[in-house]
């Protein structure tokens, strides 16, 4: 066995175009360190309707140039059998984007290559640039797909690759199973033409139609003096967020200068995503100097948003701010665009809250559960606006099927100059909306793990033992989404509906991590009723999340 793993080894280094990869390969087999070998060759990364995401290194196990070029020439065999859109002779094109993580531009370059060697007509973004900018120039350049490089919000040591089709949405069933089988059938990366010319490296012109499209979210003369501290988290966002928000005519947002630039090292923060404690800290820090009226943030390849505003308390550092939750912003967003006069259908995943129906329902719109990820919101029919409670919002569907933190920033800053205008706050617009529907409060119980058998081991339990009780509310409907619904395709999770709770479990499709969200609706008459409803919404809340995790055993 050992002498089968090395040999393993010593095939996969012999092929491997990547100076890093080889040496730190080649370090391994000198030191016959069985235990990391056997790490990064016991199987390879699959590709799934989130494309490939993994840590970076040497092996079929880890992110890396080879990796990327088989995938890269399994997109192109499968994209070559697809036929051209119209039947033409004329060659497809794809458009690839990339952040500034560790090889992101090396990785984007080869599939490039790749797609060239194929056949194929291939585009790069000039640099660095948020997510959207490339789900946009799908559909702005008439290409047949498109590739974005990045990890997203994951640890530094992480990166991936998403796929998109030629309408501009993520890649779902049964497009991945048939790339991923085309990657399979790549043996050798001998056989993958790589010509070194033959592609082309966009000017700006793309990123301009990207930014002249993002005048179409705000309404014509609407308020524009909300004031912002704008966090790009170490990421790509901060250059197109600051061109969009200039154009707009809003007030330049004041910048925590600390994760302004890229760095794909991350160094102010654990993990580079908004929703996770202390990444925060430094917005603010600033905002508690310069006293705006909203913080905003976007991750680092800038597709989600986060929003913080002023609790209305002081604390020993001085005025205290509080992230709002997702299903919180999408409901602001929602109430503003019905108040705009938006037509169409808004649609969200099943984990987020039921608040967004309600006001659907409200306003006589179309309303659409979906699956987990905007591969699925985007793809509603004549959707209006999408969003999923972990910070993605889709304003501008048109535009970008896909979230967009650099549009969704622009229409909550909107709403909050809007709200300005009569002395009001984000906050007084989410109690109006509390009692006009009942207050909906969400949160997560999140486990990560080091071993991805934990999580196949609770929901092997909570198959086998669905509980009947949570927070001491009857369990009134419990549903194994594996087999589907009438709406649904089948899907790996569970949903428990209860006597005014909902919850879901279902593992992360990019993280090892078991995600539970939960849900309360608390009703209240009025005004006056919202501190008893929130303090029974929290209550209910922590023993959902007690309860839960002693039934799932995590």
């Amino acid at each position: 066995m050992q002498d089968d793993l090395l040999a393993r080894a010593k095939a996969w280094l012999a092929e491997d175009p990547d100076a890093d990869t080889r040496t730190e390969l080649a370090r391994l087999i000198d030191a016959e360190d069985h235990a990391e070998l056997t790490a990064r060759f016991s199987g390879t990364l699959q590709f799934g309707t989130a494309g490939l995401r993994g840590e970076l290194g040497a092996g079929p196990m880890r992110m890396n140039r080879a990796v990327v070029i088989r995938a890269a020439a399994g997109l192109a065999a499968y994209l070559k059998k697809q036929g051209t859109p119209h039947g033409d002779d004329t060659a497809g094109l794809v458009v690839i984007g990339y952040d500034a993580r560790h090889k992101s531009e090396d990785f984007a370059r080869d599939t490039a290559a790749v797609m060239t060697g194929a056949g194929l007509r291939a585009a790069v973004l000039p640099r660095p640039l948020p997510t959207p900018v490339l789900a946009f120039a799908i559909r702005h350049l008439g290409a047949v797909a498109g590739v974005e490089v990045t990890a997203s919000h994951n640890p530094p040591r992480d990166n991936g690759y998403k796929v998109y089709l030629g309408d501009g949405s993520q890649i779902v069933p049964p497009a991945d199973a048939e790339i991923a089988a085309e990657i399979d059938a790549v043996r050798s990366l001998h056989d993958v033409p790589r010509p070194e010319t033959g592609s082309q490296t966009l000017d700006d012109s793309v990123l301009d139609a990207y930014l002249t499209r993002t005048d179409a979210v705000l309404a014509e003369n609407s308020p524009r003096t909300a004031r912002t501290v704008y966090t790009a988290m170490h990421g790509v966002g901060k250059d197109t967020l600051l061109a969009a928000f200039a154009r707009a005519g809003f007030p330049e947002p004041v910048l925590v200068t600390e994760q302004a630039d890229p760095d794909p090292d991350f160094p102010t923060v654990a993990f580079p995503n908004p929703e996770e404690p202390g990444a925060m800290d430094l917005a603010f820090a600033k905002a508690r100097e310069t006293n705006p009226d909203l913080i905003i943030a976007n991750d680092p390849d800038a597709d989600r948003l986060a929003v913080a505003v002023r609790d209305g308390t002081t604390g020993t550092t001085g005025t205290t701010y509080r992230m709002l939750r997702g299903d919180e912003v999408g409901a602001l967003l929602a109430a503003h665009l019905v108040t705009r006069g938006a037509d169409g259908t808004f649609a969200e995943s099943i984990v987020s809250s039921s608040l967004l129906g309600r006001i659907a329902a409200k306003a006589n719109l179309p309303h659409v559960e979906t699956l987990t990820g905007f591969k699925w919101i985007a793809r509603v029919e004549n959707i209006r606006y999408g969003y999923e409670e972990a910070l993605g919002y889709c304003v501008d569907p048109e535009g970008v099927r896909d979230k967009d933190g650099i549009t969704a920033a622009l229409l909550i800053t909107e709403l909050a100059s809007t709200l300005k205008e009569d002395d009001r706050t984000l906050l007084d617009l989410l109690d109006d909306i509390a009692v006009e529907h009942g207050l909906h409060a969400t949160d997560q119980l999140s486990v990560r793990v080091e071993d991805l058998s934990l999580i196949a081991a609770a929901m092997r339990r909570l198959r086998e033992q669905p509980p009947t009780r949570l927070a001491g509310l009857p369990v009134t409907n419990a549903e194994d989404l594996t087999r589907g619904t009438d709406t649904l395709p089948p899907t790996d999770g569970l949903r428990y509906t209860l006597d005014g709770a909902r919850v879901v479990v279902r593992p992360s499709g990019t993280e090892p991590k078991l995600k539970c969200y939960l849900e309360v609706v608390v009703p209240v008459a009025a005004h006056a009723d919202l501190p008893a409803a929130r303090a029974t919404a929290t209550d209910l809340l922590t023993a959902l999340k007690r309860d839960l995790s002693t039934a799932a055993g995590i």
